[in-house]
């Protein structure tokens, strides 16, 4: 039968392995109810979310391995100039198009991107 994930907290949910509810017993066409009407005294259960994963429009996804630490990732956005526009090391600043760089080796004092 074609439950929604909302039918759990609905005050016409029937609780019955047989039947949706009262208004839809054998559950409803689409991923919205329309006749839905939040019971109060329904328990609000928050998903199970593990470690390196998050859910994102009800579905679980796993993310990928990460090879820097948070601190390393906030400090490359902080310094890195594909987020600054910036060398990190002399200041010198780039093209304003530089969205669309891949290697960022700096002309002026000859830092170079080992990032990527």
């Amino acid at each position: 039968m074609p439950k929604i994930p909302e039918c759990d907290r609905c005050l016409l949910y029937a609780q019955n392995p047989h039947i949706i509810c009262v208004v839809h017993p054998t559950g409803v066409d689409g991923n919205s109810c329309l006749d839905f009407r939040e019971d109060p005294n329904a328990e609000s259960v928050e998903p199970w979310e593990p470690e390196a994963a998050t859910y994102y429009n009800g579905e679980l996804i796993l993310q990928p391995n990460q090879r820097w630490t948070r601190e390393e990732q906030l400090e490359l956005i902080d310094t890195h100039p594909m987020f600054t526009g910036k060398c990190p090391q002399c200041q010198h600043e780039f093209d304003h198009d530089y969205t669309a760089w891949v290697h960022w080796d700096c002309p002026e004092c000859g830092w170079m991107d080992d990032s990527v």
